[in-house]
C-alpha cells in the first residue's frame, strides 16, 4: 500500500508544483511578424489550465464583434472538427475525434494528458463520418443533414476535384465518387496514398487542399511528440506539409519542420499556399507563440531543433545546427499556445474593410497556459499579400466566467460566396454562421484586448512585415 500512496502524493506534489509557473507576458507580446520570445520556463509537470468542456446553455451562443451577427447554422452534431463547402452551396462537417493511440503519453506524464483531453472535451469516442448540411430557403440556417459518407477513420480534410471527393482519414487519403447534389455516397472509397499513423500518432489530423489546376493534393501531417520526445525516427514524414501528384500518383515533402500544421489555404493573390501550426508545448506560458505562415517549397521552419526561426530548443538531444542555420521564420505569430487550427481567407467587399482583406482563424484554446489564451475566432487582416496589423475579435465568449467552455472553435470555412463565415464548435457541437449585420459599424473595430492584463495590443505598424 505505502508505494502506491507515496506515488499518488508524489504525483500531486508534482501537479501543485507545476501550477505555480504564470505568463510573465500579456498574450500579445507574442503576436505579430516579431512576437517577444523570453527565455524557456522549463517545468517538471507541464503547466495545466483547461476550460472544462460543458457546452452551450439553451439560447447561448458566442459573442460577435462590433458589426457582426451569429446564427446556429446546425448544432446537435457530433464533436464537429472541420469544415468544406461544395460548390452548390452544400456544407460538409468532419463529425470527427482521434482514434485509439495506446503508445501515446504512456506513464504519469500521458495518464496526465489523458485527463487533460477528457476535461478539455476531447475523450469522446469519433463518429467517423461526414455528414451533409443543406440550407434549402437561404434563411443562414440548415434544414437539412444527411450521413454523406460513414465508417471512415477519425477524417479531417476533404477536397474536391471534378467528380472526385477526396477524404483525408488519419491513417490515409480516400477517393470517392461525386455528383452535384449528391446527398449520401454509397460507393467505397479507393485508396489513393498512406499516411503515417501508428499506435503513437500524437497528432492524428490530416488536412487536405487541391491545387488551383487539380493536379496536386497538399496534405498536412503533424508531429508524433510534442519535442521529439519519442525520437526523431517516429517524426519519419511528420511535422511536415506533402505534396501528392495525383497524375504521376507520386508524393514528395512540400515542406517540413512545421510541428502540427492544421489550416491550409491560398492567399490573397491565388498562388501561395498559407498554413497555421501549432507550436511546441512545456516551455512556459509565453512559449512558443503558435503561427501563420506562408510556404515556400522546400522551406524548413525549424521543428523539433528551433522554434520561429532560429531559437533552439535545448531539451533536442542531437541537435542540426545545419538545419537549424536555415530554419525559416514564419510570417505572423498568434500568440503562445492558442492552438490556432482552422484557416480561411475573405476576398469580398461584402466585408468592409478590414474584413475584406484577410484571414480568418480558429483557435482552439490553450490548456498549456496561465492565463488562458485563444478560445476565440479571430482575422488578421492583410496588405500588400501578407499580414498587417493587430488581430481583431471575431467571436469571443467561448468560456463562461465560471472558467467552463461552452464551445471550442476548431474549422472556418467561407459560406455564400464568401459573405458568410462558418465555425465548427467541437465541445459546443454546433456550427455557427457569421455575417456582416451592420457594414457601417465596421469600418472602425477595436483591437483584441488582451484577457491576462485588459488593453489593446501594441500599435498597428508594428504587426507590418518591415519592407
Amino acid at each position: 500500500m505505502y508505494p502506491r500512496y507515496f506515488l499518488l502524493f508524489a504525483l500531486v506534489g508534482l501537479v501543485v508544483s507545476a501550477c505555480g509557473e504564470v505568463a510573465q507576458l500579456p498574450v500579445s507580446a507574442g503576436v505579430g511578424p516579431h512576437p517577444q520570445l523570453p527565455p524557456p520556463d522549463n517545468t517538471l509537470i507541464p503547466t495545466v489550465n483547461i476550460a472544462a468542456a460543458k457546452g452551450w446553455p439553451m439560447q447561448g451562443k458566442p459573442s460577435p464583434a462590433a458589426g457582426l451577427t451569429v446564427n446556429r447554422f446546425a448544432d446537435g452534431l457530433a464533436h464537429p472538427r472541420w469544415l468544406y463547402v461544395l460548390p452548390n452551396g452544400d456544407v460538409l462537417v468532419a463529425e470527427t475525434n482521434a482514434p485509439p493511440k495506446p503508445e501515446d503519453g504512456t506513464g504519469i506524464k500521458g495518464w496526465i494528458m489523458q485527463q487533460i483531453m477528457n476535461k478539455a472535451g476531447a475523450g469522446v469516442a469519433s463518429a467517423n463520418r461526414i455528414t451533409l448540411l443543406r440550407d434549402i430557403d437561404g434563411d443562414g440556417v440548415a434544414e437539412t443533414r444527411s450521413v454523406f459518407i460513414q465508417g471512415l477513420n477519425s477524417p479531417f480534410g476533404m477536397a474536391l476535384i471534378g467528380n472526385d471527393f477526396y477524404v483525408a482519414n488519419t491513417d490515409a487519403v480516400i477517393k470517392f465518387p461525386y455528383t452535384q447534389g449528391l446527398t449520401h455516397i454509397e460507393a467505397p472509397g479507393t485508396k489513393v496514398l498512406d499516411l503515417p499513423a501508428g499506435l503513437i500518432n500524437h497528432h492524428w489530423t490530416k488536412n487536405l487542399l487541391a491545387s488551383k489546376d487539380g493536379s496536386r493534393l497538399y496534405i498536412t501531417v503533424g508531429s508524433n511528440s510534442n519535442a521529439a520526445e519519442n525520437g526523431i525516427a517516429q517524426e519519419d514524414g511528420r511535422a511536415a506539409i506533402w505534396e501528392f501528384d495525383l497524375n504521376q500518383k507520386s508524393q514528395r515533402i512540400y515542406a517540413s519542420g512545421l510541428r502540427n500544421p492544421n489550416g491550409l489555404a491560398w492567399g490573397p493573390n491565388g498562388d501561395t499556399l498559407w498554413t497555421v501550426v501549432n507550436e511546441r508545448d512545456e516551455l512556459g506560458s509565453d512559449l512558443v507563440p503558435d503561427y501563420l505562415t506562408s510556404v515556400i517549397h522546400g522551406g524548413f521552419y525549424g521543428w523539433p531543433y528551433s522554434y520561429f526561426g532560429q531559437h533552439l530548443d535545448e531539451r533536442i538531444q542531437a541537435q542540426r545546427p545545419d538545419l537549424v542555420a536555415k530554419a525559416l521564420m514564419p510570417d505572423y505569430a498568434l500568440g503562445p499556445h492558442t492552438a490556432s487550427l482552422g484557416l480561411a481567407f475573405s476576398l469580398n467587399k461584402a466585408w468592409q474593410t478590414p474584413f475584406d482583406n484577410g484571414a480568418f482563424i480558429g483557435q482552439h484554446g490553450s490548456w498549456n497556459r496561465k492565463p488562458r489564451s485563444g478560445y476565440r475566432v479571430i482575422f488578421i487582416p492583410f496588405k500588400d499579400g501578407k499580414p498587417c496589423g493587430d488581430p481583431l475579435d471575431v467571436l469571443t465568449g467561448f468560456v463562461s466566467a465560471d472558467d467552463e467552455a461552452y464551445g471550442r472553435p476548431v474549422g472556418v470555412a467561407m459560406l455564400d460566396r464568401q459573405t458568410a463565415l462558418l465555425v465548427a464548435d467541437d465541445v459546443g457541437n454546433t456550427v455557427w454562421r457569421v455575417t456582416p449585420s451592420n457594414l457601417s459599424e465596421l469600418t472602425a473595430m477595436p483591437h483584441i484586448a488582451d484577457a491576462s492584463i485588459g488593453g489593446n495590443p501594441s500599435n498597428e505598424v508594428s504587426k507590418c512585415p518591415q519592407q
